[in-house]
């Protein structure tokens, strides 16, 4: 397990949304247990374990630093189900893009689950789950929520 200080399942979405705005690969990776199991709706069908996902965290972050842009995450739709060690959160998550200029860009909602391990008092993401409903007559993702 990397060196997680999360006492609470709020600091794990908190870390999250600060250490994708700050593009910081190692803060962001904190939150997650060294062993996660990862599906994603972007490119790969799944990711597994914390090397692989590092490697893809380090291309989102460059990606995201060589275009410029600053990236909002909001969660709506927040459930958290928590027990002595297991925790589930589902929720929407809401990124979008900005300029220099705190102008908007671009914006995608994904619907996510996490499930969430407590060792040694301790919380990590041991599972991650991104969706998109599916536009059926289209076969596309629908990436925005209203």
């Amino acid at each position: 397990m990397l060196n997680a200080r999360f006492i609470n399942v709020q600091d794990i979405l908190d870390n999250y949304k600060s250490a994708i705005y700050e593009k910081d690969v190692e803060r962001f990776l904190s939150s997650y247990h060294s062993e996660i199991h990862i599906f994603d709706c972007w490119d790969n069908w799944e990711c597994i374990g914390i090397t692989q996902w590092r490697q893809m965290v380090k291309e989102w972050f460059n990606g995201l630093s060589e275009e410029g842009v600053l990236l909002k995450v909001d969660f709506t739709d927040l459930v958290m189900e928590e027990t002595l060690n297991i925790a589930i959160v589902h929720c929407s998550v809401k990124f979008s893009a900005y300029n220099q200029s705190d102008e908007k860009l671009r914006q995608t909602t994904n619907r996510f689950t996490f499930c969430l391990k407590k060792e040694n008092e301790l919380w990590t993401i041991i599972h991650e789950h991104s969706s998109l409903p599916i536009n059926i007559e289209t076969g596309k993702g629908i990436f925005n929520y209203t």
